[in-house]
């Protein structure tokens, strides 16, 4: 461990030990915070119990060792440990651990890495250890003590050498300074000199009597626990007597199991039965802490002491810290007996609950004598008490019933009113206010205090009342402020008027009170003042601004001059007003009470400027200001830095981190412990400018931090507002791969080649284009006579294309010449026929049917001659390619009829003309016609002549 932390502990201890001069508080009982397996996380019985230099926590449990930083808890096994037994620290900061046929030695790496080595191999009897346990670990200079009881492994300079009692038993080991005493069944105690085992001189009184704990007394003597005959001390001359203490009886009873000296002239015993008892180097009991108030078990394994003088106890079910050095000490009704305390006051050696019960009394012989104390109900008190208030040396009790005289363990009425909520003393005289349900009331005080009349100007409940000069008062309830006029000569009130001023609407008043001669009204929404000129209010702007949250007090306290008690809602802070104006404020030491007050009517009352006792709502507090003078806190430890980028990964020895990697959390700890948590403030420099604001969370993320050098800063603060040193840790993002400087020469050799290899292509890309630009030119002269060419081809191909048409339209004249010249045909064949069938012979008679007939068939055969429609068909094809090819692929059903009349439509003939054609009725064209649309599937709106055109 480096000196300089070493030294900073040692001071450390020095000053708490000056804070608390010698003495722990006899009165209530310490703060016992309780860690149970559920929040450790392993077995039940812890057997014992370390502090490391640096203040870390180790506990041997029956699962492996435990450790604890303040903030985690974390369980480290070995593959060969199983149960252990016994846990120290040697003075280089190694964690020894013994248990069942194993011991050895656990290292605390960077961050909290954990690395086991045995010790066990070293031992030449290995039959013989694994029978063995090792219940203690001392250590004295360079040699180390693993005590079991059949032997003790002595470890030095990598060897073992074994020490054993001549074939008797051992029971403990104790290391006393730097002496080390075995206890041999049935020989009794011997003390290791020149690695030889010597009888203590008195040894003969302590035998058969069992000694479980040895600790340095008074000087050079020794104080021996036995563990069912009680203590004894080793005088200088090495005679043994039985020390006289208050509670020999009870450790005789109960059984005593571990000892442990703590700060000053005190010591702690562990029982089997009753958990802790402490005492001083006089034998007084100062306090006895069992599963009555504050322990999850009476049966107490290990003990030892941290560096703030905490007591840790290590039980058959679970771990506590009992915080002796706390300024807060507790009363716990866990009966229900008390009920919620509303008033508390020490009057004439006894101490006063007013409660939601009624008023209860117990005997008070001070802080410095312990007692339990116990509180009886006073008779005819049942109810609800408001008050306690030492009226003149009589001692009042304001009730839900009335105003009680309270003598002793009895009470009588003087007063009727209910609910007297506030008595305050008029200055300059023997007369009291009371603030009641129904008003105000005025009472007289003196040795036979009495109550003198209710104000009949005022019928509303009034919560407080203050003096604002001679005559002149401030009242106020939750709604309204009043200012009341006395006439002190008549014992009456001149006027009672409601003050209707600037307070917003819909704020509810708590009080007024007196803050450093300034009268201050307390409202949900801040602190008011009252403008005398001006005859309104006004926001105490400064004063608000300094006290930040608890601006909303519903309760101030006065402790002593400028020094307040301001409460919120159960929730308390110590006020200090500095001469220059500002304010002090500490509103974290108190966190344990929060939430344990009855909200709106805490009560807080000062036994001197030291002490006071703080009503809860089961019992009470005692707080004792000067056990919480300033101490040093140690710096935080960086317990883990974890990678988060994928799950989470701790890391340990490598903080170069690749650039994928780069998100991180940073976890800390301060090895301080107390029922306030501590607060932390961090700085990531080269990420953040400042540092980040308090909070009590024990880690923080960064994610995706940029490549580059950081240095995380951390420090923590104590409740009182202490701030530690700061602890400082360096981390490095590497850049991305692609900017290493294994990647930047790369880029270079790449960058050279390329230039290289550029400069060649230069080369012949230049070359390349000017054999391009000949090729160019070139091209271009081709170019220019291929397009010369080209026009000169479209030319002719337009000459050509008009010739085609020439030729197209001079072969459909022809068709259509073709056509009309069959039309012309038919016609004069059907005119012939008409004729013959109108002609006479030479004697004027008809033809005979026969010739007729004859004649008739020429022509008929005439009309049926398909040599016109071959020709025509021929030259209709060639004028229209694949014309009726296309019909017929497209449309099977069609017949030679219905590709004449396709042929005659796209020459766009009339039906007249087609029917001549086909010899034909105009009727029978237009039948036709339908059916070829029908064939065709052509819907009614399209043409049939342009449809046979598009083809």
């Amino acid at each position: 461990m480096p000196l300089r932390t070493l030294i900073f502990f040692i001071a450390s201890i020095f000053t708490i030990a000056f804070a608390f001069g010698q003495n722990i508080p006899r009165v209530g009982s310490p703060y016992v915070k309780q860690y149970n397996k559920s929040t450790y996380q392993a077995g039940n019985q812890n057997w014992g119990i370390a502090v490391s230099n640096e203040g870390f926590i180790y506990v041997a449990n029956t699962e492996g060792l435990l450790s604890f930083d303040g903030q985690e808890w974390r369980l480290h096994k070995a593959k060969n440990q199983r149960n252990l037994r016994s846990v120290n620290i040697d003075k280089e900061g190694r964690i020894l651990v013994g248990g069942s046929g194993e011991f050895g030695v656990w290292e605390r790496g960077k961050f909290g890495k954990m690395k086991y080595r045995s010790l066990s191999p070293l031992v030449k009897d290995q039959t013989g250890l694994k029978n063995d346990e090792i219940w203690r670990i001392n250590t004295v200079g360079n040699r180390i003590f693993f005590h079991s009881f059949s032997k003790c492994y002595i470890y030095e300079n990598n060897e073992i050498k074994t020490l054993t009692a001549d074939g008797e038993p051992f029971l403990f080991s104790h290391q006393v300074n730097n002496r080390m005493f075995f206890e041999q069944l049935p020989s009794g105690l011997f003390e290791l000199v020149n690695n030889s085992l010597a009888q203590v001189r008195g040894a003969a009184v302590l035998r058969g009597m069992n000694i479980l704990s040895m600790l340095p007394f008074d000087k050079d003597k020794i104080l021996i626990a036995t563990s069912n005959h009680g203590l004894f001390i080793i005088e200088n001359d090495g005679s043994i007597s039985p020390w006289q203490n208050q509670v020999q009886q009870q450790l005789i009873r109960y059984q005593v199991n571990n000892g442990v000296k703590l700060y000053g002239d005190q010591f702690a015993f562990g029982t089997i039965q009753n958990g802790v008892y402490i005492l001083n180097s006089k034998g007084e009991l100062i306090q006895q802490i069992n599963k009555n108030n504050g322990l999850q078990n009476n049966t107490v394994l290990s003990m030892t002491v941290d560096k703030q003088a905490n007591l840790w106890v290590g039980l058959d079910n679970g771990v506590d810290r009992i915080d002796i050095n706390s300024p807060l000490y507790y009363y716990a009704d866990l009966t229900g007996k008390i009920g919620t305390v509303y008033a508390a006051i020490i009057f004439q050696n006894k101490v006063y609950l007013g409660t939601n019960q009624g008023l209860f009394v117990s005997d008070w012989n001070g802080v410095n004598d312990f007692q339990s104390l116990d509180f009886s109900i006073v008779p005819n008190s049942h109810g609800q008490v408001w008050q306690l208030v030492n009226m003149n040396g009589q001692l009042l009790c304001g009730h839900n019933n009335g105003t009680f005289l309270v003598e002793g363990n009895a009470m009588w009425k003087i007063s009727s009113v209910t609910g007297a909520w506030n008595f305050t003393a008029i200055s300059g005289s023997n007369r009291w206010l009371q603030g009641n349900y129904t008003g105000i009331g005025l009472m007289q005080g003196g040795p036979a205090p009495s109550f003198i009349k209710q104000f009949q100007q005022i019928k509303v409940p009034i919560r407080s009342i203050l003096q604002r000069s001679d005559s002149e008062f401030w009242a106020t309830n939750q709604q309204n402020v009043y200012s009341m006029k006395l006439n002190l000569g008549k014992d009456d009130a001149q006027s009672i008027n409601a003050v209707k001023a600037d307070l917003p609407s819909n704020t509810q008043l708590h009080g007024v009170y007196n803050l450093a001669n300034n009268i201050v009204f307390a409202t949900d929404s801040g602190f008011y003042q009252y403008d005398n000129i001006l005859g309104s209010f006004k926001p105490y702007v400064e004063l608000n601004e300094q006290l930040k949250s608890f601006h909303t007090a519903n309760k101030i306290i006065p402790i002593k001059q400028n020094e307040y008690w301001f409460v919120k809602k159960s929730h308390i802070a110590k006020v200090e007003l500095l001469p220059d104006g500002k304010v002090k404020i500490d509103s974290s030491s108190w966190n344990s009470l929060r939430g344990k007050m009855m909200n709106d009517y805490e009560q807080i009352f000062n036994l001197d400027d030291q002490t006071s006792i703080i009503g809860m709502d089961n019992g009470f507090a005692i707080y004792f200001n000067q056990l919480s003078a300033k101490v040093n806190l140690p710096k935080p430890y960086i317990t883990q830095v974890w990678n988060t980028s994928n799950g989470t990964t701790p890391l340990y020895d490598d903080l170069s981190i690749a650039y994928g990697e780069n998100n991180l959390r940073f976890a800390y700890a301060s090895p301080w412990y107390s029922s306030s948590n501590l607060k932390y403030s961090y700085w990531l420099e080269g990420y953040t400018d400042n540092w980040s604001d308090w909070e009590e969370v024990a880690f923080k993320d960064f994610t995706n931090l940029p490549d580059g050098n950081y240095i995380f800063h951390v420090r923590s603060m104590a409740p009182n507002g202490t701030q530690s040193e700061i602890t400082s840790l360096e981390i490095t993002i590497r850049p991305p791969w692609y900017r290493q400087w294994l990647a930047i020469v790369i880029y270079l050799l790449i960058l050279t080649g390329l230039f290289i290899i550029g400069k060649r292509y230069y080369e012949q890309h230049l070359k390349k284009e000017q054999q391009k630009l000949k090729a160019k030119m070139l091209a271009d002269q081709e170019a220019r006579l291929a397009k010369e060419a080209e026009l000169n081809e479209r030319k002719l191909m337009a000459l050509k294309n008009d010739q085609l048409e020439q030729e197209l339209e001079i072969k459909n004249r022809e068709l259509a010449n073709a056509a009309m010249n069959i039309v012309y045909k038919n016609e004069m064949l059907n005119n012939l026929h008409h004729e013959l069938t109108n002609l006479n012979d030479s004697n004027g008679n008809k033809l005979s049917s026969d010739q007729l007939r004859k004649v008739s068939k020429l022509i008929d055969e005439a009309h049926s001659d398909d040599r016109d429609w071959d020709l025509f068909e021929k030259s209709f094809n060639e004028a229209h390619e694949n014309f009726f090819k296309k019909l017929k692929s497209d449309y099977p059903a069609l017949v030679p009829n219905d590709l004449k009349l396709c042929a005659y439509l796209r020459l766009n003939m009339s039906s007249k003309e087609i029917a001549s054609l086909l010899n034909i009725s105009t009727r029978g064209v237009e039948i036709r016609r339908y059916r070829l649309r029908k064939k065709l599937n052509l819907p009614t709106e399209k043409n049939l002549t342009e449809f046979l055109l598009e083809l």
